[in-house]
């Protein structure tokens, strides 16, 4: 793309701008700052709307009992489990494991203590879900 071809469409970013890179005269890829285009902000839109829905499904999987609330708490901060892993000092594997509402139940202060800490809750929040 071209210096004069970056999108200045919308103010999607709230009066903000974003760098984009593009092409200048001598043919040197530049930073040049965009306010954005419709496109981008349609599929923005979808993949907000798309990720609500799923962190809405895990919710209402937690509240039926068939998942445990770090399930929800690691979508919410859109993390998979090798990165909660890592971030929480416990091996992916065992991570999965935790998503089951059973082994959740029994963990120990410890555990749940860096559960809470990697995700940003207080470990009364780390135990339950919105209700709404």
């Amino acid at each position: 793309m071209n210096v004069r071809e970056v999108p200045q469409d919308i103010t999607y970013y709230e009066g903000k701008k974003r760098a984009c890179w593009a092409l200048n005269d001598e043919g040197k890829y530049v930073i040049v700052p965009s306010s954005g285009w419709e496109v981008e902000a349609v599929v923005n839109g979808l993949a907000v709307e798309e990720m609500a829905a799923s962190l809405e499904a895990t919710r209402q999987a937690v509240l039926a009992g068939v998942k445990s609330p770090l399930c929800y708490y690691m979508e919410l901060r859109q993390m998979t489990p090798e990165i909660l892993g890592k971030t929480a000092r416990v091996a992916a594997f065992r991570v999965r494991r935790h998503f089951r509402p059973d082994v959740f139940s029994k963990l120990g202060p410890s555990v749940l203590d860096r559960y809470a800490r990697a995700l940003a809750v207080t470990l009364d929040e780390l135990k339950t879900v919105p209700q709404t």
